[in-house]
């Protein structure tokens, strides 16, 4: 008998053992999970994919997901500094553990990970960066990138190709803006933060990876040059046109769909919105295509910038533990990846090291997986990128946020927005709160 064989024995014990206390009168414990912002259709696939069959499964606890919206990050900071947090603790990134970790608001998860097998069955790169002071704190939900999405159906009918240099990129944007296109299809109404993927972008695809590495781990400062020339060329982009007239009013989806009406020539955004593909795409006769963003003078292309999305910790306050770490081993789960995956691709890619045993529906576009493969080569290729939100300490991906719109409404310089930029960040990386950074190959 192996030893995974043993531990479902052990396991199935386990649950019958419970049920039978639990039908005997002893109430489930119950285990709150604050989620962020989520479609209908989303909020019900969570209950019938994750919250339905994991309490079914495990009738000692009663796990509930509390939908918070775009609030999610301010009313956790308030509640984790109260003690009166949820017990699985969702973060925007990276970026957040850092500093929650060294507050003593989370929960170490070095035992957790070694009983339920998450050293072996997550991929080792995702393990590192969820460690503060060599201890594992968080979990990935799940790994992005960036990148193009077009309609390939278009820009054939316009003789267009997907470019790969900037020069190819600008020349491209500025035939959209001849036509009356928007060459950007992007918006922030909803999502303020959603000025840092451009800057992620940005900062990756002209000043290189190699170079943003060494800033994050101290070497350079973020005044240095090839990051003057790289927020300079987006400002410029932003003087041109190119994020269009309505960047301000337009939420995140509904500048995306304008990709598949031809409102918008390309959208600069994440694997994320693979789950936006089939909504807007099929209606609309659009064919979609994603490609890595091209690459500026001296950088290899394509580069992928390495994103986490949110990541799961377990509060230090938390009176369930075990249910919150029930909760997250049941997320790591092929069954689990593949459901979820089927109903709502770029929100759930777990970085699960062994794919093997995942089954994923026919309805969901080839794109999706070749997309995730292409990311998987490009880190081990060591052709990765580093985008803010999971590399970034929280102050300092704070300011980003707010400050490239300051730069771009011509309130203050690149100069300034690099100097309160690196200023910030040195405060931050001295006091210990920049997330660990895994060194390049």
């Amino acid at each position: 008998m192996t030893k995974h064989t043993t531990l479902g024995w052990t396991a199935a014990g386990l649950a019958l053992l419970l049920l039978g206390s639990t039908a005997m009168g002893q109430e489930a414990a119950p285990v709150n999970w604050w989620y962020e912002t989520a479609s209908p259709a989303n909020q019900e696939n969570l209950k019938t994919i994750l919250v339905d069959p994991f309490n079914e499964a495990n009738p000692q606890y009663k796990l509930s997901i509390d939908f918070r919206g775009a609030e999610l990050d301010k009313q956790l900071r308030i509640a984790m500094l109260s003690g009166s947090g949820p017990d699985v603790v969702y973060t925007p990134g990276p970026s957040y553990v850092a500093s929650m970790a060294q507050a003593g608001q989370l929960l170490p998860l070095d035992d957790y990970a070694a009983k339920l097998g998450w050293n072996d069955r997550i991929l080792p790169v995702f393990l590192e960066l969820g460690k503060y002071n060599g201890k594992l704190y968080a979990l990935p939900k799940t790994y992005e990138t960036l990148g193009l999405f077009y309609d390939k159906k278009f820009f054939a009918e316009n003789g267009w190709a997907a470019p790969k240099t900037i020069p190819e990129l600008e020349t491209l944007a500025d035939a959209m803006l001849a036509k009356g296109i928007v060459p950007f299809a992007a918006g922030n109404a909803d999502w303020r933060p959603t000025n840092e993927h451009y800057v992620s972008i940005i900062l990756n695809s002209i000043a290189g990876p190699d170079n943003v590495y060494k800033a994050l781990k101290g070497e350079i400062p973020w005044t240095s040059e090839p990051f003057v020339k790289a927020i300079d060329t987006l400002d410029s982009w932003w003087q041109k046109g190119y994020f269009g007239p309505n960047y301000f009013s337009l939420t995140g989806e509904q500048a995306f769909a304008q990709v598949a009406t031809h409102q918008a020539g390309m959208a600069p955004t994440g694997t994320w919105n693979f789950s936006n593909v089939p909504t807007y795409f099929p209606q609309n006769n659009a064919d979609p295509a994603f490609v890595g963003f091209p690459s500026g003078e001296g950088v290899p292309y394509p580069i992928y910038a390495l994103g986490i999305g949110s990541t799961f910790s377990i509060a230090a306050t938390s009176k369930q533990p075990d249910g919150a770490a029930a909760v997250i081993d049941y997320v790591f789960s092929p069954d689990f990846y593949g459901k979820m995956n089927t109903v709502w691709q770029g929100e759930w890619n777990t970085p699960l090291a062994d794919l093997s045993q995942v089954k994923i529906g026919d309805s969901v576009t080839p794109l999706y997986g070749e997309a995730m493969k292409s990311l998987a080569t490009a880190v081990d290729a060591n052709q990765y990128g580093y985008t803010t939100w999971t590399f970034m300490p929280p102050a300092t991906d704070t300011y980003l946020v707010s400050g490239i719109e300051e730069v771009w409404l011509k309130k203050i310089t690149t100069a300034q927005f690099l100097e309160t930029l690196q200023s910030t960040f040195k405060e931050e990386f001295d006091a210990g709160k920049v997330p660990a950074v895994p060194a390049r190959q």
